[in-house]
């Protein structure tokens, strides 16, 4: 198995970064060492372009990026989409329909997140781990009335996250949507984010595309996630790796777990990759 890995496909939060969204120099090393012995490294995240760590995305070699849950998948080098899925008209008239106004929301346009002024100014007032604060509020571009920037933007956005605060909302809010949204993509990579994109995003799908770009079959991949966006993509991929940190329901999806983010999981199991597959 190990020696037929030619693409490595690489979730960020919670994954390739440590809780404090840093990236640490054995997981850096690895991934140099991955692409010196011919391996395609690219990113998987649900995280916008212009968003993803510039720590990441400067290490030689890494060319192509995944981003906004498979929404839209760059040539890095370029800044360039390759490729993209954006909702439709209707299917973002339809979440503002059925989502609760009292719900905050962001949204991604040309790879750029805006989210509602509120939820920007104060993450954990709407359930964001303390660790995430300082990546929302010095990524994500504030806007007053998101609902109308949404509305104005309709046919140019990539996906659009609404801010649940319990469980139960969630589950209501995401039920609304699967009833009554069309031609949509839902899922979530943090208990307070429900994450929609057009029907043909998806890591997975993304994925699948950018091994036949690469000439490649899914076979010849490896992925390695934490979350439920990243399930299917473990699923599909030659090769799916389930953080130690995942939920029980992602390491049922993969082939292998892995050592938790904290303790560089993603290095560690890139190191098996390289020694076993020579």
């Amino acid at each position: 198995m190990y020696e037929n890995i030619r693409l490595i496909a690489l979730d960020l939060d919670g994954t390739t970064l440590r809780p404090d969204k840093s990236l640490a120099a054995a997981t850096r090393a690895a991934i140099e060492d991955a692409l010196a012995a011919g391996i395609q490294v690219a990113v998987a995240s649900g995280r916008s372009f212009a968003s993803l760590p510039r720590e990441v995305l400067e290490i030689p070699g890494i060319e192509y990026a995944i981003t906004s849950n498979g929404a839209a998948v760059y040539r890095v080098s370029e800044g360039r989409r390759c490729r993209q899925c954006l909702l439709t008209v209707e299917a973002v008239e339809e979440i503002l329909a059925v989502t609760p106004e009292s719900c905050a929301m962001e949204t991604f346009v040309e790879g750029v997140p805006y989210a509602r002024a509120d939820y920007a100014a104060d993450p954990m007032a709407f359930g964001a781990s303390p660790r995430a604060v300082d990546y929302i509020q010095s990524t994500r571009r504030r806007v007053q009335d998101i609902r109308a920037f949404i509305l104005k933007h309709r046919n140019e956005l990539d996906a659009i996250d609404v801010i649940v605060r319990s469980e139960e909302e969630k589950g209501r809010v995401r039920a609304a949507l699967k009833a009554n949204v069309q031609d949509v993509y839902i899922t979530s990579s943090v208990p307070q984010l429900i994450e929609i994109s057009h029907r043909d995003a998806g890591k997975r799908a993304a994925l699948e595309w950018l091994a036949q770009h690469l000439n490649l079959t899914l076979s010849q991949t490896a992925a390695f996630g934490d979350a439920e966006n990243d399930r299917e993509m473990l699923r599909a991929a030659g090769l799916g790796v389930a953080m130690g940190n995942a939920p029980d329901e992602v390491k049922a999806a993969a082939d292998a777990v892995t050592k938790s983010c904290q303790e560089d999981g993603v290095a560690y199991y890139i190191r098996k990759i390289l020694s076993e597959g020579n």
